[in-house]
């Protein structure tokens, strides 16, 4: 039975997030649907990564497997045509290597916040990034980033409905810089807790405002409690920009624990 690699783009406005649920419209039910549209298949398509409601992706992968081997361009082409009109777009089909999983292969995630910072409210881009009409410092948010850089006990900064056993993770990048009107807060790391980049997004925001220091995020750290740590940004600046994959023989990656729920 082959298998397929997808990468994905969508907007998750409309969505309930990631994953099908019985309360709302899914990505991963518009793509099942829009497959067995073309195949008259029903497998399940597994993702990157389980984002939230109203959460983007520009470089989401998933995987699916097929009864029989077919042209990528025709999956392609075929899936996108049934996804019509949702804001669903398969970017490129692949086959996918031996032993491939789209979440359990995954080595590397990089997921980006854009935060508006003007007095204006956004008209093009509504939907896709938080409006903060108040002044922020970005060169006080960017120094007090530097604290959750490393591998930590990050357990004031992950949701309480959070199912992972270990709140260990080691990020490699936390960045913010600013790009004329707007901030990027841009976060990589081998897998996430749930709303992680969100909750440390939130609270780099009150260290914008100055209404925290450096010294009270090292101290949300080491508290490893949620209630130390900031707000949970909202979910509509919050995108999954890129998936790496460096597998091994057996097609797996050496790697954390893939919660990865955004």
């Amino acid at each position: 039975m082959p298998r397929y690699k997808l990468t994905i783009e969508y907007d998750g406005e409309p969505f309930v997030g990631w994953q099908r649920q019985p309360n709302g419209p899914s990505v991963q039910a518009a793509l099942e649907e829009a497959v067995f549209a073309f195949t008259g298949e029903r497998p399940p398509v597994q993702a990157a990564g389980r984002t939230d409601t109203g959460v983007h992706a520009r470089g989401q992968v998933v995987h699916l497997d097929l009864s029989s081997e077919r042209p990528v361009e025709t999956i392609r082409s075929a899936i996108n045509f049934h996804l019509k009109p949702l804001p669903v777009s398969v970017l490129v089909a692949e086959p996918a290597p031996p032993g491939f999983h789209a979440r359990f292969s995954a080595t590397w995630r990089r997921y980006r916040y854009r935060i508006i910072n003007r007095r204006a409210p956004p008209a093009l881009d509504r939907g896709q990034l938080w409006h903060v009409p108040g002044s922020l410092d970005v060169d006080l948010m960017a120094d007090a980033a530097s604290v959750l850089v490393g591998r930590h006990d990050f357990n004031s900064f992950r949701s309480t409905s959070c199912q992972s056993p270990s709140a260990l993770k080691t990020l490699d990048l936390l960045q913010v810089t600013r790009h004329g009107e707007e901030i990027h807060v841009d976060v990589g790391s081998r897998s996430f807790l749930h709303n992680q980049v969100r909750i440390i997004v939130g609270t780099l925001h009150l260290v914008g405002r100055q209404q925290w220091t450096r010294g009270d995020v090292e101290a949300a750290l080491a508290a490893r409690d949620r209630a130390r740590a900031g707000p949970t940004a909202p979910p509509h600046g919050l995108c999954l920009m890129e998936v790496r994959y460096e597998l091994g023989a057996d097609g797996k990656a050496d790697a954390e624990e893939a919660i990865d729920d955004q």
